[in-house]
């Protein structure tokens, strides 16, 4: 039986008297597409950042790979092999492309230069980031120098999603990455993902658009009122179906 690359056990959160997670129990295994879906207020957001360690939960275990693991920041879920791209992009719009894959990971250069005076290998980075770019297939990035402000929102998600693949050794958490897309961006971003797949990472996908998440998804984690109210494939259940148990019709 294959070990989960990502395991949630009985994960609880409470905020004062409201309880945001009831007892979740999560699955992701190696080289899957997990949707995550639910209605506004049934723990999607706090799950993800108990996984990414935006949050600590008040109870329950995480495991990678089998291993317990206790994340108490998201740089703690980094170092686990966990990216995640939240809804509201992280880029910074003024630097280009390669400095924002870059960004907090900055390659110095070799000797003094780079210990001393503290300077930035750019050429590397560059050509790093070239790389990553050609390997996840995304054509509409041609020019890594070109800043991230001059992009269309298709190709600033493009970026967002190279950098977490990149660093993302494991497991990419994207939340909501179609948003505020027009149809041809999405399906960029669409392919996007099966390239992650398929290069051997697991993803989390959370999104509102069922169409995608049924078109995209190996199993789907329904939320409902904290809880997890069941996990369906689309081999096995159709859109209704979702949206029954996300109701609890």
């Amino acid at each position: 039986m294959t070990t989960p690359v990502l395991e949630a056990r009985g994960l609880v959160k409470l905020f004062g008297r409201v309880v945001a997670l009831d007892s979740v129990d999560l699955t992701l295994n190696p080289a899957e597409i997990l949707a995550v879906i639910g209605d506004n207020g049934a723990g999607k957001s706090t799950l993800i950042k108990c996984l990414s360690g935006a949050l600590v939960p008040d109870r329950g275990k995480l495991f990678v790979n089998g291993d317990e693991v206790r994340f108490h920041s998201p740089q703690d879920a980094r170092s686990a092999g966990i990216e995640t791209v939240h809804q509201v992009l992280a880029v910074a719009p003024a630097l280009d492309i390669a400095s924002n894959l870059f960004l907090g990971r900055e390659i110095r250069r070799k000797g003094p230069l780079g210990s001393v005076l503290r300077m930035l290998d750019t050429r590397e980075m560059r050509r790093q980031s070239a790389e990553q770019i050609k390997s996840l297939g995304i054509g509409t990035l041609q020019n890594i120098s070109q800043a991230v402000e001059t992009l269309s929102g298709g190709q600033r998600q493009a970026v967002a999603v190279a950098r977490a693949s990149a660093f993302g050794s494991q497991v990419v958490i994207l939340d909501e990455p179609t948003a505020a897309l027009g149809v041809r961006e999405t399906g960029q971003v669409l392919k996007l993902i099966r390239d992650l797949r398929a290069t051997g990472k697991a993803v989390i996908l959370i999104s509102h658009d069922m169409p995608n998440v049924f078109e995209l998804a190996d199993r789907i984690h329904i939320q409902r009122l904290g809880a997890c109210a069941g996990v369906i494939t689309p081999k096995t259940h159709t859109m209704e179906d979702a949206v029954a148990l996300m109701t609890g019709a």
